[in-house]
């Protein structure tokens, strides 16, 4: 089953980039693994996905001392600064910085670790309580020049989660808003290249709005079960 969602989706998202003058190839696909046995992992693999992406801290320590090999773990959850530790080893690209303090963290755990750590800012484009991101231009445009700063910390990019909600006007205009937000800081000079946006349910609208990183999981995993 998952080596055909897999296929399916592939299909999908090449129809789309086709039909809106994108390449394949500037999208990343992330399967998001949060639940899922190790098994359906490795059919993942096996069915040429090698991005995976958990949403806690300690569910990514242990699947990534499970599996290891030609295999590339995000953690695209909501992170505590208590949580770093778990991370900071097996992670090649944190998307949920939300705050400069968060980036503090991550700093001084990449440099016990003697890592460059990747990482994205998250911001909050929807209105939703549920929602984390950094939501202040100021405050925004702060957490960027730190992280800029950092010998330990590689900015790459920017995350966002869009309302669940059915209104492809609401969607759209979420991913807009970060898109707009991207193309000004690289206007003042970060260089900015990753923008991760789009699920199961709005990674269409996400594509067409620039997304260089879908986060799926329901499109291949199937329901998830809790």
């Amino acid at each position: 089953m998952i080596k055909d969602n897999i296929k399916v989706l592939e299909e999908e998202i090449s129809s789309i980039c086709n039909n809106c003058g994108r390449h394949r190839s500037d999208i990343k696909l992330i399967a998001v693994s949060k639940t899922q046995s190790i098994e359906n992992i490795k059919q993942a693999l096996l069915a040429g996905v090698n991005e995976f992406g958990e949403n806690r801290a300690q569910e990514l320590r242990d699947k990534s001392e499970l599996i290891f090999d030609n295999i590339n773990w995000h953690f695209i959850g909501h992170l505590q600064k208590n949580k770093v530790k778990y991370i900071i080893k097996s992670s090649v690209l944190i998307h949920s910085i939300d705050s400069k303090k968060l980036a503090e963290e991550v700093k001084t755990r990449a440099e016990q670790n003697n890592k460059i750590q990747n990482v994205l800012l998250e911001i909050k484009t929807s209105k939703e309580a549920t929602k984390f991101g950094l939501l202040n231009e100021d405050e925004i445009f702060s957490t960027t020049q730190y992280c800029f700063e950092a010998p330990s910390i590689n900015l790459i990019g920017l995350m966002t989660m869009a309302p669940f909600t059915n209104d492809e006007k609401i969607i759209r205009g979420s991913f807009t808003q970060l898109r707009n937000l991207f193309e000004k800081l690289n206007k003042n000079g970060y260089n900015l290249t990753e923008l991760s946006m789009g699920m199961t349910n709005d990674y269409r609208i996400a594509i067409e709005e620039g997304s260089t990183m879908l986060r799926i999981g329901s499109a291949i995993f199937g329901e998830r079960n809790y």
